[in-house]
């Protein structure tokens, strides 16, 4: 097997606002979208990120069509985990959890996206 790509599909309530938060603060970009669906996709990432509206009636199988959210983190390695956050609470994204370091060596930080997904921001040290 050959693993060409990797994504995440997340279904939430209103997925332009999802997508938004990561082209604003976090720099994805835009490379597809209809009614109810979009993605993002950022060089680095090394991810797609993909938005879909709960409720649709394409998505299969419906027993999974619910909203995201719960126990989800959508996880991103960077560089400079302090740089990071204070560029991100300065511009107002809302935090949830604030910076910390874990005994194994993960500092990261938590921030909410405006239908309550979970992003991580992290850095090994």
């Amino acid at each position: 097997m050959n693993i060409t790509a990797s994504a995440i599909s997340l279904n939430v309530p209103d997925p332009q606002a999802s997508a938004k938060f990561l082209i604003d603060h976090l720099g994805f970009e835009e490379t597809m979208s209809a009614d109810g669906f979009v993605s993002l996709d950022r060089a680095d990432a090394g991810l797609t990120v993909i938005y879909l509206r709960t409720g649709l009636t394409t998505f299969k199988p419906k027993s999974a069509a619910g909203s995201a959210g719960d126990g989800i983190l959508v996880v991103f390695v960077v560089d400079d985990i302090d740089a990071e956050y204070t560029r991100l609470r300065d511009a107002g994204v809302p935090i949830v959890t604030p910076i910390e370091t874990e005994e194994w060596g993960e500092r990261y930080f938590q921030m909410s996206d405006p239908n309550g997904i979970i992003i991580q921001l992290v850095q090994w040290v």
